[in-house]
């Protein structure tokens, strides 16, 4: 999950009412499901931004479909880094095909 889709009213403002802090999955193709798993790369990229309770899935029918949820405690945060050098170089190194990349926000 290395991009975004946001809708008018901008993403941190429709997801942080409340003041509790959402869960949000982010589901793509991958090239190397295996690789993907076994990367470090999540945890680096987004440790440094209060991201906690990562956890990864894969489509059992289509092992390169897969999917990671995340509690976030700064979605501007994360929606700035996501539109980052940093997150494609993470992006390109999981083999994520960034074209596929939907993300969800708990509602």
């Amino acid at each position: 999950m290395y991009s975004s889709h946001t809708g008018p009213g901008g993403v941190a403002e429709s997801m942080m009412q409340g003041g509790t802090m959402p869960t949000i999955i982010g589901h793509h193709d991958v090239r190397d499901k295996d690789h993907w798993l076994a990367s470090p790369k999540r945890e680096e990229f987004f440790g440094p931004l209060g991201v906690t309770n990562i956890r990864t899935f894969v489509d059992p029918q289509n092992p390169s479909h897969v999917a990671v949820s995340m509690d976030v405690a700064d979605m501007d945060a994360l929606m700035g880094a996501m539109q980052s050098e940093g997150a494609a170089e993470a992006m390109a190194h999981d083999g994520v095909l960034p074209e596929t990349l939907v993300i969800l926000v708990e509602a």
